[in-house]
């Protein structure tokens, strides 16, 4: 995900000069800077609200410490007249979003002729891809036009020309629920900002009123950067705060809470999509069994065998197992179940073990001794299992393709042998075999974004089969060998090594050597979809998870 910082608060309360500052935000998990921008000189604030002559010096700044400038709050005392300055603006430094907010004047009058100059620039930006975004204050919001807030009465005046910039903070603070707000307007919002309030006191962001967690179940939806907005920094330097802020959101990026689920197949002959069944939790990753009519689904730390004909399911006896994730795979004669999973042994931080469980239940017998080990391949002679494993090296940490031989014999007894490393260079996911047993396909970040790649199940003749400006995920090959299904990110709205739940993803369909790329279909998911391979026996259909909200 993306954050952002707005800069009128932190600079308001820090003198440190701006190159350190910059550096300091960009270390403490922040990708974004919002600056303030006046079009007539404010001396009063020339710290907080930049002159736009004077501008180029802190774009090199900006540069210097890796930050982006995606958007920015302006101040005009006419915009008709600032409007070529405007437009350069975005042209020279790729400022994409001009945020203004309501007028100091919210009768009704001065709403009409506010929203006629506002869709007037809005207009000219857009001819350059640019955008106009209202940001919201507390009178707005607490002032009423025909029974609506002042300041979704102003966005309606604009037609549909000009977007929201959302202060949740100042939302609540005026006494209207944001969440509520959000997704009402959802399709117009374009920014978010984070205040955070206990009462009318300001606070850090997190320690007050604000649903942070639902705040951000909206960002990551709607795929919109995250920018803390705070004017207070009371108890804590402003870089500090700012850190802490970081790893709140950070700590919500695997959020599912008020999440309901719908297990979907999907036929690529028809393009007919059935809703088999929604569930009232998180499910995640459906294995379509070929010997039965029935997937199975991780839930809750448990497996489960839903069964399609009576649309029922059944838990699954996992023995130890009681924190399984979204990796479980079928032996190939769906005997047996490989699964991950997260039980931490003593003095473990980040784990996830493999096992092996028979495929009506029963006793879990380890696999990988290592950890952290993410299931994903079983090869067609039962012979050995691919996962992505992050290893110590030399030169760090590193997440790479895996294998390791785990031959069970006809009593039920496994003998493991020694892992082996396949990968080795950028982030290495979601590795499975060929029908064949001769190839692996795997997803990894060694050209940047992650794409999908076909190598030999040795690691040899490694071979890029998608390249484009999206993060694509686990490419999952059909039982004949003909056609791959993969699950697609927007390149913005994530890092390449993240594949983050409830987001807009897509699905697309390519041949087994990477031609006749083609998108299947949009839909709100990601982790969790289409982790493990779901494919039918004939490979006409495969299964995946779509997610909603229970606030929406």
């Amino acid at each position: 995900m993306r954050y952002g910082v707005q800069g009128f608060g932190v600079l308001k309360c820090t003198d440190m000069e701006l190159s350190e500052l910059f550096t300091k935000i960009k270390e403490a998990g922040y990708s974004h800077f919002e600056p303030c921008i006046s079009f007539f000189k404010m001396d009063e604030m020339e710290r907080m609200i930049w002159y736009a002559e004077e501008y180029e010096k802190y774009a090199e700044e900006f540069l210097k410490a890796g930050l982006k400038v995606e958007s920015c709050h302006i101040f005009s005392q006419n915009l008709f007249t600032d409007a070529d300055k405007i437009i350069e603006l975005s042209k020279r430094y790729g400022i994409r979003q001009f945020v203004v907010k309501s007028p100091s004047d919210l009768s009704d009058i001065s709403l009409q002729k506010t929203a006629m100059y506002y869709m007037t620039l809005a207009d000219r930006l857009s001819e350059i891809g640019a955008e106009l975004l209202i940001h919201n204050e507390a009178e707005d919001i607490q002032t009423r036009i025909h029974g609506k807030t002042a300041y979704e009465y102003l966005l309606d005046l604009c037609l549909g020309k000009v977007y929201a910039q959302v202060d949740a903070g100042w939302m609540m603070y005026g006494g209207v629920d944001p969440i509520a707000f959000l997704w009402r307007n959802s399709l117009r919002v374009k920014s978010l900002h984070l205040k955070d309030f206990k009462g009318k006191e300001e606070v850090s962001i997190g320690d007050g009123d604000l649903p942070l967690e639902a705040c951000y179940q909206f960002a990551r939806a709607m795929g919109l950067v995250q920018i803390s907005d705070s004017d207070s920094f009371a108890g804590n330097s402003v870089v500090e705060t700012l850190k802490n802020t970081a790893m709140k959101l950070q700590g919500l990026s695997q959020s599912r809470e008020n999440s309901v689920s719908y297990l979907n197949t999907y036929n690529i002959k028809t393009g007919e999509i059935k809703v088999l069944h929604k569930f009232d939790r998180v499910i995640e990753a459906p294995n379509w069994r070929h010997t039965a009519n029935e997937m199975i689904v991780n839930s809750e730390g448990r497996l489960y065998r839903y069964n399609i004909d009576t649309d029922t399911e059944e838990l699954i006896d996992t023995g130890i197992c009681q924190m399984c994730n979204n990796d479980h795979v079928l032996s190939s004669d769906e005997k047996y179940i490989a699964l991950s999973d997260s039980t931490t042994k003593e003095g473990e931080l980040f784990a996830s073990h493999i096992y092996i469980v028979p495929i009506e239940g029963g006793e879990a017998r380890l696999v990988t001794e290592n950890s952290p080990s993410f299931l994903h391949g079983w090869s067609p002679d039962g012979k050995t299992l691919s996962y992505c494993a992050f290893r110590m090296q030399d030169d760090g940490l590193q997440v790479d393709v895996y294998g390791i031989e785990a031959e069970i014999d006809e009593t039920g007894k496994i003998s493991v042998g020694k892992e082996y490393r396949i990968t080795d260079g950028g982030f290495n996911d979601g590795p499975e075999f060929s029908p064949d047993g001769d190839y692996i396909y795997f997803n990894s970040t060694r050209s940047g974004l992650m794409q999908a790649y076909c190598m030999k199940a040795d690691g040899s003749e490694r071979t890029q089969i998608t390249d484009n400006e999206r993060n694509n995920w686990f490419p999952h090959i059909s039982p004949d060998g003909k056609k791959i299904v993969y699950l697609s990110y927007r390149k913005n709205d994530l890092a390449p090594n993240e594949h983050l739940p409830n987001m807009q993803v897509e699905l697309w369909l390519m041949n087994a050597d990477g031609t006749d790329k083609h998108r299947l279909l949009s839909f709100f998911g990601g982790q969790g979809s289409i982790n493990v391979n779901s494919w039918n026996a004939d490979s006409s259909e495969f299964a995946f998870v779509s997610y909603g909200y229970t606030h929406v």
